[in-house]
């Protein structure tokens, strides 16, 4: 966080509530899974069966917080629904599902033009886990969420409505994302509203290097500096707590980088 970060003044009051957010061992996750908590939910979080999750949880529960670990690999369709269902019967039930498990697969960007670089292997492992991944514990968690009357979020990216990002196949999985989550609001209404977010730079620990991103965002985006994790949970916990009249919208948060 920098000088330019502002103090959040929003609080949330989500006792009671219970939610499962996906890919929380760090990053955006991380960050959803900590304002939910703090505001009062209890959150099932998951990411793939590594320490890294177990640290995580370890972190918050150290402050008193009310979280424990689902782990498991999204991008095998029957962990994916195993996983929602373990989530809800650790909870008693679910009210707010975020689907925020992805992955780039690649340490630099692959520039458009290197076709080749785009595999067979490449393709399924992208589509599974940053698109497929979210219809399946969505479907799984479908029945709780509207007995709950509750809120799905998807983590999308701004790669999605202009391309770019890691891979072309990348920004091709988080466009079906933004589709699906359009297809999962009519799907789930009028009980359950689905959106999601957009966002551009984020300062975490993602596999794909971008370069000097606190330069790139200084100068192009209108808000100077990186969106910190902490920024896009904000958003995500807004669109489940609140927002009751928007579904089937995916926000952008990218601090003015397409203005």
């Amino acid at each position: 966080m920098n000088a330019l970060t502002p103090t959040s003044r929003i609080a949330f009051r989500l006792e009671g509530m219970r939610a499962l957010v996906t890919g929380s061992a760090s990053g955006i996750g991380f960050a959803t899974a900590e304002r939910l908590a703090e505001s009062g939910a209890r959150v099932a979080m998951n990411d793939l069966p590594t320490p890294a999750l177990a640290l995580a949880v370890e972190r918050l529960r150290e402050r008193g917080l009310a979280v424990e670990a689902v782990a498991g690999d999204l991008g095998i369709a029957a962990t994916a629904r195993e996983v929602a269902r373990r989530a809800i019967g650790a909870l008693g039930g679910l009210d707010y599902l975020i689907n925020n498990a992805g992955a780039p697969f690649t340490r630099a960007p692959i520039p458009p033009h290197d076709l080749d670089a785009l595999t067979e292997e490449f393709w399924d492992k992208i589509l599974r886990i940053n698109l497929l991944s979210a219809f399946w514990v969505t479907q799984a968690a479908a029945g709780a969420l509207r007995e709950s009357r509750g809120a799905v979020v998807n983590t999308v990216s701004i790669a999605a409505f202009g391309g770019g990002g890691s891979s072309g196949a990348y920004a091709t999985a988080k466009a079906g994302l933004a589709g699906l989550t359009r297809e999962l609001a009519r799907a789930l209404a009028p009980q359950v509203r689905v959106n999601g977010i957009a966002p551009s730079f984020v300062n975490s620990s993602w596999e794909c290097s971008f370069g000097d991103l606190a330069a790139a965002a200084e100068a192009s985006a209108l808000l100077a500096r990186v969106g910190e994790p902490a920024d896009y949970a904000e958003v995500i916990t807004y669109l489940c707590a609140g927002a009751a009249y928007v579904t089937g919208e995916v926000i952008p948060v990218t601090g003015g980088v397409r203005v």
